[in-house]
Formats: structure tokens, C-alpha cells, sequence
């Protein structure tokens, strides 16, 4: 195995994941909080995908495809105490766009040559990951990061567990 087939073995596994805690959620479901002031799932959903628009399109100018006008505001950190239902999108809305965006992702990295995954990350991204091989497994994991919160309003929900 490469390090780019692990990378993307990675990339898969994270949205699995999430898909999965996904498959038997209604649009209403989306807009549960875990707790009073955490993130609904909506929220969560746009944030995940309006981040990996933007670290790729950091890495590779002009790799992502567009997000649809006022997503990224309505997913940024100001937004996140907003519930209006008319601000976020259904389940299949962020389905087909976290598809769009993980393509994308996924044709960045096969285009990448083996030694690129070595170089330094952009810069406003260091911090967190240092190297462009990095910012992919961050990509990864990211979805894992918010995966709790996704259970929780699971049981919340007295849903069963599939994982």
C-alpha cells in the first residue's frame, strides 16, 4: 500500500462513517443539537464540507467544485446558533454536495505526485496540519471529529447503533 492508497483508504472510512450514522436520519433529525450549545447536525454537515472546499482549494487553486451562493456563511462559526430550517439544506442536498466535494478531493490527490505530499501544507493550515499528506489525513478524520455528536443524537433519537 502507498501512502496515497492509505490516504485514501482514510478518506473513505470518514465518510463512511458519517453515512452511516446518516442512513435513517430525516432533514428534521439534521437540525438536533447534542446539547444546548452544541452544533446542530445541519450546522455540522455544511461545515464539514464548506472546510474541505476550502483547504483544497488552498492546496490546488480552482480543484474544488463550487459551493451553491451563501453555503460557507451559513456554515461558518457566526451561523452556528442559527436553527432556521430555510438556512440549511436536506439531507440529500449535503449528501450530493459532501459527494461533489470528496471527488474533487480524491482527484487532487491522484494528480499529486508522491513527493508533493511531503511539502508544506498552505500556510494558514500549518498549525494543525504541517504537510499537504497531513491536511489529507485531516480531510479523513475530520468527519470522525464530529462523528460523537452524531451518535449522541442518535441515542437522542432512540435510533439503533450501526457501528
Amino acid at each position: 500500500m502507498t501512502a496515497k492508497d492509505a490516504l485514501l483508504t482514510n478518506l473513505e472510512m470518514g465518510l463512511f462513517v458519517l453515512k452511516s450514522y446518516l442512513s435513517d436520519l430525516t432533514d428534521a433529525d439534521l437540525l438536533r443539537r447534542p446539547a444546548p450549545k452544541a452544533n446542530h447536525l445541519a450546522w455540522q454537515l455544511g461545515h464539514l464540507i464548506a472546510s474541505e472546499h476550502q483547504m483544497m482549494n488552498l492546496v490546488v487553486p480552482g480543484s474544488m467544485p463550487p459551493l451553491p451562493p451563501g453555503f460557507a456563511e451559513n456554515h461558518d462559526k457566526a451561523a452556528a446558533s442559527v436553527d432556521d430550517p430555510s438556512r440549511f439544506l436536506n439531507k440529500a442536498g449535503y449528501l450530493e454536495l459532501f459527494d461533489q466535494q470528496r471527488a474533487a478531493t480524491k482527484k487532487v490527490l491522484s494528480e499529486l505526485a508522491e513527493a508533493d505530499l511531503d511539502k508544506p501544507a498552505p500556510e494558514p493550515l500549518r498549525r494543525v496540519a504541517p504537510t499537504v499528506g497531513a491536511l489529507f489525513v485531516l480531510l479523513g478524520s475530520h468527519p470522525m471529529m464530529h462523528a460523537g455528536q452524531f451518535a449522541v443524537v442518535r441515542r437522542m433519537l432512540d435510533k439503533p447503533i450501526l457501528i
